[in-house]
């Protein structure tokens, strides 16, 4: 136990036989249940996490591939069962050094919040030593992640180093979350319908000769619709369904005005360029008017919205 609270380590792993023993080794002993998710490897990895012989591990093996975000929420479910107080996850590719352990918990124990995350922008070496592609790819998904979720305190979404109250996975409805990639953010979303209280925490990662199987395109493809469609499903629960607010009038109103503006100032544009007439002053400002409110509507959602953010 770590201060009074029976602490469950979960790891997904998917072909991390040459990683998740060390995952495994590198742990406390205050840690009571290490409960690895072998998410249908062919590769060895569940016999690589046995070889440890410890016994606070429990292998649970997928016959099909459920994905990180189904492997994580299978492994919730049986650290709720075990009886844990706060459930952890590590990824199985060792990135996630243990030594940062203790300051996750110590935010949920202490400082008493409800859901902790690493955050690798907080610490110079990360940003040094983090891939480019990646680097990038976490500074845009950071952003449409903030307005999706609420949490606007939060950086570094992706990072899956993170420590929940068990009270928390309570509440949570764990079949609404998403059971890909997109699990770690879409936690985000559904944590800020209860207002419960997120921290960062630097913590830095450890790049080796581990491989990843993201792929960048598909990433960049499929998470802008993915949290577009995030961020309309908590506006409507959060500010509608569940208490209405004016922060869901001036996100519609404001995102109809908008694009009435610059579609009507777009057509405007294309039919001069293809007459050569000049569009009167009046008719241009049934664009522009629309289009300087709409903004000015959505700024004003997106300060109220900040304000929201569970602290």
């Amino acid at each position: 136990m770590y201060k009074g609270n029976r602490i469950a380590v979960v790891i997904p792993a998917h072909n991390e036989a040459e990683h998740v023993a060390s995952v495994i080794r590198g742990l406390p002993q205050y840690v009571d249940h290490i409960l690895v998710v072998d998410d249908a490897s062919t590769d060895g990895t569940s016999e690589a996490a046995l070889s440890c012989k410890d016994t606070r591990l429990d292998v649970i093996k997928n016959s099909e591939n459920l994905g990180v975000g189904g492997s994580v929420l299978r492994a919730y479910e049986k650290a709720l069962s075990l009886g844990a107080d706060i459930a952890v996850k590590m990824d199985g590719d060792d990135q996630m050094s243990p030594e940062y352990l203790e300051a996750l918990l110590d935010s949920l124990i202490v400082d008493g919040m409800d859901y902790s995350k690493g955050n690798r922008f907080l610490t110079s070496e990360s940003l040094q030593t983090m891939p480019k592609f990646r680097l990038l790819g976490n500074i845009a998904l950071t952003f449409l992640t903030k307005l999706a979720s609420g949490y606007w305190n939060i950086f570094d979404p992706q990072n899956g180093y993170t420590a929940i109250k068990s009270k928390a996975l309570q509440a949570l409805d764990l079949r609404e979350i998403h059971r890909g990639y997109f699990f770690e953010n879409d936690m985000l979303v559904h944590l800020n319908l209860l207002n419960f209280r997120v921290k960062d925490l630097a913590i830095p990662a450890r790049y080796g000769n581990e491989k990843t199987d993201l792929n960048p395109f598909k990433i960049g493809l499929t998470f802008p619709f993915l949290l577009l469609r995030r961020f309309a499903f908590r506006i409507y629960q959060k500010y509608v369904l569940r208490d209405f607010s004016p922060i869901a009038l001036f996100f519609i109103l404001g995102s109809l005005a908008f694009l009435w503006g610059f579609g009507f100032g777009a057509y405007l544009w294309g039919h001069t360029l293809r007459t050569g007439l000049a569009t009167p002053t009046g008719t241009i400002m049934l664009s522009l008017l629309p289009l300087i409110l709409g903004f000015q509507l959505l700024l004003q959602a997106v300060v109220l919205d900040i304000q929201e953010t569970p602290k």
